[in-house]
């Protein structure tokens, strides 16, 4: 149905989208999602252009909608779009709002777009409000009227740009409710969201958005359950990461230690916690892999269960802890709950230790 092909936007000071690429199938209900900043809302605004890509196509089924000779005004009737902030007319009613568009771009009778309109709003579960004007309605009932607003075009596809963002938590509930009557019916849709939740029950694909294009992308059971990538990992697990490098021997350990005590300190990691990994990171690196030139440590912390991970890979010959210095080891032992080392598992480290810290 949509196509992109290394779409590109660009503005002053950054590239939100620098190779975007992905195929947009009937039926499909996509979640996107990802950190602020990587470009999922204006990844849907290239796609009905409201922000036109500096860089690639897009079609929409045979059609180049980038084109200069596209009539994107046509292709946009094709698209419902739900903002966050709504963006219903305050002067009109409810059922005009929902009207308007029907019959000023596709010429449909008012009596029709009254109808549909009255149709679209039982879906929503709102008739009721049909005279009301938007500053009488709660948030989260005017994002209803936006989606009844938007099916009122009867459009192929559905946008929703964090649709849920702006609503107190008290009604994310009722908006939700009507997405999934939606996603029900095989409406294709997209949605931007920061619900996790949501997305995984939901969507049947999910677009993670990371480093200037979709970085990975699956199914809810793949990207929430066994994400491959490491960003993606990070960023479903609600992982807070610091990382060090040791080049050529070369390794300011106190601002290091300094690094760690603030990343501890910053993510209300507990005193004893605290204390373990800094005795382990020290005894590791400093003990362990004294003389190893070249080190990659990184330190995650997970915000659900609490466990801190020290993931170091290193050069050299292969060198399991476990087999060095038994003193040393020992002491890694005592203040982890496990250790597990790996060779040969990167091109440019032939070790890897992973330990656990509760």
């Amino acid at each position: 149905m949509i196509r992109l092909e290394h779409v590109r936007k660009v503005y002053p000071n950054v590239t939100p989208l620098s190779d975007v690429n992905a195929e947009i199938n009937a039926g499909d209900v996509i979640s996107v999602i990802g950190p602020s900043g990587t470009g999922k809302s204006t990844l849907l605004r290239c796609i009905n252009l409201l922000e036109r890509p500096d860089g690639g196509k897009i079609y929409f089924g045979d059609e180049e909608i980038t084109s200069p000779k596209c009539n994107i005004y046509k292709i946009r009737q094709k698209m419902g779009m739900v903002f966050q902030q709504f963006n219903l007319f305050g002067n009109l009613t409810v059922i005009e709002n929902i009207m308007l568009a029907p019959v000023k771009l596709k010429g449909e009778s008012r009596q029709s777009a009254y109808e549909n309109g009255m149709k679209f709003l039982r879906m929503v579960g709102l008739p009721e409000k049909y005279l009301n004007y938007p500053d009488e309605l709660s948030g989260g009932q005017k994002q209803r009227i936006a989606i009844a607003r938007a099916l009122a075009m009867n459009p192929d596809v559905i946008l929703l740009d964090e649709p849920t963002s702006a609503l107190d938590p008290t009604m994310v509930g009722e908006v939700q409710a009507v997405i999934r009557e939606l996603a029900r019916s095989g409406k294709t849709m997209m949605i931007v969201t920061h619900e996790m939740n949501f997305a995984r029950a939901i969507c049947s694909r999910v677009f993670y958005l990371d480093d200037g294009g979709i970085y990975e992308e699956g199914t809810p059971q793949e990207i929430f359950t066994r994400p491959k990538r490491q960003k993606t990992r990070r960023f479903i697990q609600r992982l807070h990461v610091v990382e060090f490098n040791v080049k050529d021997g070369r390794f300011d350990f106190p601002g290091a230690v300094s690094a760690v005590d603030t990343f501890c300190q910053k993510n209300m990691i507990g005193g004893k916690q605290s204390m373990k990994l800094q005795l382990v990171f020290e005894e590791l690196t400093q003990e362990i892999l004294s003389g190893v030139k070249n080190i990659n440590a990184v330190i995650e912390h997970s915000e659900e269960s609490g466990e801190i991970m020290l993931d170091v890979k290193y050069d050299g010959p292969l060198m399991n802890p476990s087999e060095g210095d038994e003193v040393s080891y020992s002491l890694l032992k005592a203040e982890s709950s496990d250790i597990q080392y790996m060779a040969g598992e990167s091109e440019n480290f032939a070790n890897r230790v992973k330990i656990f810290i509760r």
